[in-house]
């Protein structure tokens, strides 16, 4: 960055920048919790010159430190195994209602609701690509992209189905129901990322945007489905309203899901299968939510649970994600681990 020329080419220059912001970001804190720590061994030292009417309270300040350095050095342990070739990159996540009808479209836009919340908390940010409404609640799918340091890496362990019991509110006669909504992550490919796709090999469609209305929704034909003919793979977005920004959101999407089917075939030749291909219904649920007749959220696949529903869908997945991350990712096994310890 300091060399003479550095600014001649924009594109280049902020690409440079947006790797030494990357990597202060990923080394700044090792440094930062390295300081603190010397700090820490310095206040133990001089509490043992202190007088003992003085102790107590300099022990009372060094344990409050130890437990913050503690918390840090949790946040630290999990970043560290973030070191996927695409876990920095931004995800792209969607959400498929499944078995249940009305049931599941209505928490399909709950299972929506809680991952924007997660994303809010953690700082980054969350763009709807595409939505289709439910025939009469919810919706019926939805692909968002999230974006921020790590977004894919952490949003992958949401990759799956999810099953919700609860009493349903559309039944008159108050019976409980169970729904399914199947969850999906890839990582973006960005537009550095070496990959050609044949036009030829690209069929493109464009259809008039759906919403909840406003002066553009439905009056041009700026929606946008692109379907990958080899494949078969489809991706649609109505998110902008100009239709070459929709078809460029799209040809992004595609390739990040060109480029994730190639790694589960890659994947599958190790028995590595992920839940959220397996059929959106009974026995293929990575997480249980239970909302009557007791409350319990739980994950299938490391044991973590906790009662607090209500953190939990306004985005407190991160025990479930961190848990899962510990346990070796997409190896993990049951470990029987409760979210509240």
């Amino acid at each position: 960055m300091s060399q003479p020329g550095f600014w001649d080419s924009q594109e280049k220059a902020q690409e440079t920048v947006s790797q030494v912001k990357r990597l202060k970001n990923l080394t700044s804190p090792i440094f930062d919790f390295k300081t603190k720590l010397s700090d820490l061994e310095v206040m133990s030292e001089l509490i043992e010159e202190v007088d003992e009417n003085e102790k107590a309270e300099h022990e009372n300040e060094l344990k409050e430190t130890v437990a913050t350095l503690l918390i840090e050095l949790d946040s630290l342990e999990i970043s560290s195994f973030l070191s996927g070739e695409l876990d920095r990159n931004n995800a792209i996540l969607s959400i498929h209602a499944g078995a249940g009808g009305t049931e599941s479209c209505d928490w399909a836009e709950m299972l929506l609701r809680m991952y924007t919340r997660w994303a809010e908390r953690r700082n980054f940010s969350v763009v709807i690509d595409d939505i289709q409404t439910g025939e009469e609640a919810g919706i019926s799918r939805a692909v968002i992209t999230i974006s921020g340091e790590n977004a894919y890496g952490y949003a992958r362990a949401e990759r799956g189905v999810h099953r919700l019991v609860r009493i349903s509110p559309f039944d008159s006669n108050k019976r409980r129901h169970t729904s399914f909504s199947a969850v999906d992550v890839i990582a973006e490919i960005d537009d550095n990322f070496d990959m050609e796709i044949d036009d030829a090999d690209i069929r493109i469609d464009t259809y008039r945007a759906s919403g909840k209305g406003g002066q553009h929704v439905n009056k041009t034909d700026s929606a946008v489905r692109m379907t990958h003919i080899p494949t078969g793979i489809v991706v649609a977005c109505q998110n902008e309203r100009s239709q070459y920004k929709n078809k460029s959101t799209a040809l992004k999407i595609l390739k990040s899901r060109i480029y994730e089917k190639s790694m589960d075939e890659k994947r599958a030749a190790m028995d590595k299968v992920y839940g959220e291909k397996n059929e959106i219904g009974w026995g293929n649920q990575i997480r249980s939510y239970v909302f009557q007749p007791y409350q319990m959220v739980k994950d299938l696949r490391t044991g973590t649970e906790t009662s607090n529903v209500q953190d939990v869908m306004d985005g407190g997945i991160d025990k479930f994600i961190n848990t899962w991350l510990r346990a070796g990712g997409p190896s993990s096994r049951n470990k029987n681990i409760k979210a509240d310890d």
